[in-house]
């Protein structure tokens, strides 16, 4: 499917920043269209910056982002792309949602980097659509049952019909080349990429999380095997001697592949695996604690706690008393925020 290009001979796109926002998702996001413009020496593509109240959008990173509107006047766009980051469940408002609600009643096609997805699934605007979201947050919501409605993969993004999600870091360049090359041709999004350094633009097809091998440098194909037999079952951890049965090889050879590549033992690295699925959870889901040590394979929660307490340096409830104090300062600090 080829995506449309506007009549009006440029391509107008807003970007809905919400506080605590990826800027490195935003700006790949937006800055092969400004290549775009300054290779065809013409402006292809136009863009207004846009939050719920009109006033400058803090990033995760701290920095300030000032913005030429609030949601209204409603502006007239060809695209909008919800920008999130941290904390993206604390900035589903209601008049937020509304306002993505009437862009889609509209027909203007909708899209989002990083965890901006949340919010568009909050709307209810995914349902019945493949879309995608920051690999951190995808197994949470599956965890926790949310929106049943939405089919959620592991891709870099993906284009369904008028639906444009990505995941986030420099995901969004590649989703955008993709649409650039859909709308002005392969040779400027080739250009575009030849600019940024960026030797291959990625395709729907690519996956969000790199394999073992790549993550540390160099690595073995058993190791690999069993290092991906770990992540898919981690709410019931498979023995040890079975992961070396399922990779055709004894436990002592297993454990030397682990110590030589990985520095860790096999049940060590499996252990980490489970816990930082069960940090996941506590940061992003109202499960039951006790739940949460279900999903990632602790069937005794004191063994949880303890586990967690060795690793993390606090216990589960303290994570997410963080987290709640964390909420909590941020509504506060949005409820200051000058009204337009």
């Amino acid at each position: 499917m080829d995506a449309p290009v506007s009549a009006k001979g440029h391509y107008d796109i807003g970007f809905l920043l919400l506080t605590g926002f990826s800027q490195l998702a935003f700006s790949s996001a937006l800055e092969p269209l400004r290549m775009a413009n300054h290779l065809a020496e013409r402006p292809l593509y136009t863009w207004h910056l846009v939050s719920r109240d009109g006033t400058e959008v803090t990033a995760s990173s701290g920095l300030p982002t000032a913005v030429d509107q609030a949601l209204e006047p409603m502006p007239q766009l060809d695209l909008l792309l919800v920008c999130g980051g941290v904390d993206v469940q604390s900035h589903c408002d209601r008049a937020t949602l509304t306002w993505l609600r009437r862009l889609a009643e509209r027909h203007i096609p909708l899209g989002a980097v990083c965890t901006g997805g949340y919010v568009l699934a909050r709307a209810g605007l995914l349902d019945g659509y493949r879309c995608t979201l920051h690999w951190e947050h995808i197994g949470s919501l599956h965890e926790a049952r949310r929106f049943p409605e939405v089919t959620f993969t592991s891709r870099l993004f993906v284009m369904d019909r008028d639906r444009y999600t990505c995941s986030g870091g420099i995901a969004p360049l590649d989703m955008m080349l993709n649409l650039i090359g859909r709308q002005q041709g392969l040779a400027l999004a080739e250009a575009i990429a030849e600019e940024f350094i960026h030797e291959r633009i990625r395709g729907v097809g690519d996956r969000q999380r790199s394999p073992l091998r790549v993550r540390l440098g160099h690595s073995h194909p058993k190791l690999e095997e069993v290092a991906t037999l770990m992540e898919a079952n981690l709410q019931e951890p498979l023995a040890l001697d079975e992961l070396a049965r399922y990779a055709g090889l004894s436990r002592r050879q297993l454990e030397r592949l682990f110590q030589r590549y990985v520095g860790c033992p096999p049940l060590k690295y499996y252990l980490e695996l489970r816990l930082a699925r069960a940090r996941l959870l506590l940061q992003q889901t109202r499960m039951p604690i006790t739940e949460v040590a279900l999903a990632c394979g602790f069937v005794s929660p004191p063994h949880f706690t303890k586990c967690y307490h060795d690793h993390f340096g606090h216990s589960p409830s303290g994570e997410r008393k963080h987290r709640q104090q964390r909420q909590a300062e941020l509504e506060n600090a949005d409820d200051r925020l000058p009204r337009a």
